[in-house]
């Protein structure tokens, strides 16, 4: 546990550390466009007003801690800004943020993260399983939270790992509403009198499915109301640095003890989907131009049709001219080809897919990305 000073501006990143100290302070402290992914987890300012109890009469253990206290809405945005534009700072170009708050603070949160310069990307609301119920009877039960994910700045080409997440949600694709329960029994980090650790622990499914979507293994994640440490926890397990920062003392020390117990999975388990646009782009014209198909080489379509590889990457059949996907939709009458998988050419008698030229290449690029 460090306690960063102005002085170590100009140091190296510290890599999976906890740091002490007040979060923006901190972060202004460390080296500029630095960090890949930011998940914060800010104070919500509850606005609680005097104690709340059951229907049998005993006090429920709600967030009342003086590290969630404002003296005004005023005091709260000025807190949001200062952080936020802190946080930005540290982000490399393409990198991004998710927020994580209630119905009391994120409305303010979405407003400011714009103010400052974030291109907000999606809106996620994390419906609660099992959610506490609402004891007075006076409003909705507050069965969900709500996240925002944001970019950097318009146009950042962030990492959002799609087929990762389909594949999560059993090959069908990801939606905003997020149904995950709320930290209980054993996940749940009670303290040295058996109370809970944390008033807002979240659980590790909510920052999995969050780490997987929106980062690489190697990537740094920062969070600066670390808490009890759970989002150091998955990234260690992911395979991802980390970065936290935590005011209070007692956090650090069981988020200390976490971390220390938590083991990173095995490195063959780290990488995930990826869907084909994630692959490099090879433009048909390439292998002409390597001479691993020559013009005026034939390539075969399912049904035995015969097209003519010409010298600038197009085909030409009959009377039909242009690329391998516009040339095999007019043969088929249809509205759309993929050239790759339906063009063959032959080498010893065998006909084989124009792709397999393709993912050589690719292999290449992902050997020698330079």
């Amino acid at each position: 546990m460090t306690t960063m000073t102005k002085a170590t501006s100009a140091q190296a990143l510290p890599l999976n550390k906890i740091l002490g100290g007040d979060c923006i302070e901190v972060m202004n402290s460390l080296p500029e466009a630095s960090v890949d992914l930011i998940f914060a987890d800010p104070p919500y300012n509850l606005q609680l007003r005097g104690d709340l109890h059951r229907p049998d009469n005993s006090r429920v253990d709600a967030v009342d801690d003086h590290w969630d206290a404002f003296d005004s809405f005023a005091a709260y945005d000025r807190f949001t800004q200062d952080w936020l534009t802190a946080a930005r700072r540290l982000l490399k170009p393409h990198g991004a943020i998710w927020v994580i708050g209630s119905y009391h603070n994120i409305f303010r949160v979405g407003a400011a993260l714009q103010n400052a310069g974030y291109w907000i990307l999606n809106d996620v609301v994390w419906r609660k399983s099992n959610p506490m119920p609402n004891f007075r009877g006076k409003r909705l039960t507050n069965a969900h939270e709500t996240m925002i994910w944001a970019s950097k700045s318009e146009g950042a080409k962030y990492t959002f790992n799609y087929e990762a997440l389909k594949q999560l949600n059993d090959g069908i694709q990801m939606r905003s509403d997020w149904a995950l329960p709320i930290c209980t029994g054993h996940e749940r980090l009670k303290d040295a009198q058996g109370d809970k650790a944390h008033p807002t622990q979240k659980p590790q499914s909510l920052l999995h499915r969050v780490l997987v979507a929106s980062t690489n293994p190697g990537d740094v994640v920062l969070d600066p109301f670390f808490g009890t440490g759970t989002t150091g926890a998955v990234a260690k397990m992911l395979g991802r640095d980390w970065v936290g920062i935590e005011r209070e003392e007692s956090y650090r020390a069981i988020a200390q003890k976490r971390l220390a117990d938590t083991r990173r999975f095995d490195s063959t388990a780290l990488e995930v989907s990826t869907g084909k646009r994630a692959e490099p782009r090879v433009p048909f014209g390439q292998l002409v131009e390597r001479g691993m198909l020559r013009p005026g080489e034939m390539l075969v379509s399912p049904k035995g049709q015969m097209a003519k590889v010409r010298a600038d990457g197009t085909l030409i059949a009959d009377d039909v001219k242009g690329s391998i996907h516009q040339v095999g939709a007019a043969l088929e009458g249809a509205p759309s080809c993929n050239g790759w998988t339906y063009w063959h050419f032959k080498r010893d008698g065998r006909q084989i897919p124009i792709d397999l030229l393709r993912q050589q290449i690719r292999a290449e690029m992902r050997e020698n990305p330079s």
